[in-house]
């Protein structure tokens, strides 16, 4: 009987290795992720860093408000695009990306802004969860702001900025550039804007339901850098 115990306790550890790993991943962000076509710059890293260590991964899009309420439900096993501020209970990696999140409008608009406090005179509209992850001041803004949104979807700044149906918008630069091209045929995109430096480069981790979990991730990362193979991510996707 001690030899039985011990080959399902053999077996039932194996089937827990084999499963698959639920990653959720925000909706549609190019250049960083291209949804369902299983590539972007952070996506590749991700993905990577968890096949290397030794994950079969399982991808899940959804928009980030959800993805973080699947996590605290244990629904899903990870989250990429977050951090510890996130306001979600998790376990979570070292930095694998950062983003340059900057506020945008329009030039002829003439907006003096210099510091995150000046936001408040405007309305606003940012990517879900900004709040939790651009820093306490940008939080304390937004708190209270009665023209601040979050946008599930982040191709409807570009629409919201273009069309002076917001004053300004805050966002990681590349994703704003890319949207442009899909959004031409609906506002003008060729009006000038005038960015602001706000924000320092935000740190996003990957958010864990589990330590060990997070722990062959990091390492998996680790050896991604090590190895080359993450530079040469970055490298595909240095035109963007």
């Amino acid at each position: 009987m001690k030899w039985l115990t011990a080959l399902l306790l053999l077996c039932s550890s194996l089937a827990a290795i084999a499963a698959p790993v639920r990653f959720g991943f925000g909706t549609h962000k190019p250049p960083y992720v291209f949804e369902d076509e299983a590539r972007g710059l952070e996506f590749e890293i991700v993905t990577a860093a968890a096949a290397k260590a030794g994950f079969a991964v399982e991808v899940l899009y959804a928009p980030m408000e959800r993805l973080h309420l699947l996590l605290r439900r244990g629904q899903i096993d990870a989250i990429a695009t977050t951090n510890e501020r996130s306001g979600v209970q998790g376990f979570y990696s070292e930095p694998y990306i950062h983003y340059q999140n900057v506020a945008l409008a329009l030039r002829e608009r003439g907006f003096r802004i210099e510091r995150i406090a000046d936001l408040a005179h405007y309305s606003l509209s940012a990517f879900q969860r900004a709040r939790f992850l651009l820093g306490s001041e940008y939080a304390q803004v937004v708190e209270n702001h009665p023209r601040y949104r979050e946008e599930a979807h982040q191709i409807a700044r570009n629409r919201l900025l273009y069309s002076g149906r917001v004053d300004v918008v805050v966002g990681d630069m590349r994703i704003f550039r890319y949207f442009n091209r899909e959004v031409g045929d609906q506002v003008d995109v060729s009006q000038p804007l005038t960015s602001y430096p706000l924000f320092e480069p935000t740190a996003y981790r990957v958010g864990f339901v589990s330590r060990a979990l997070r722990d062959r991730f990091d390492k998996g990362l680790a050896a991604l850098r090590e190895s080359g193979e993450y530079g040469a991510i970055e490298r595909k996707y240095e035109s963007y």
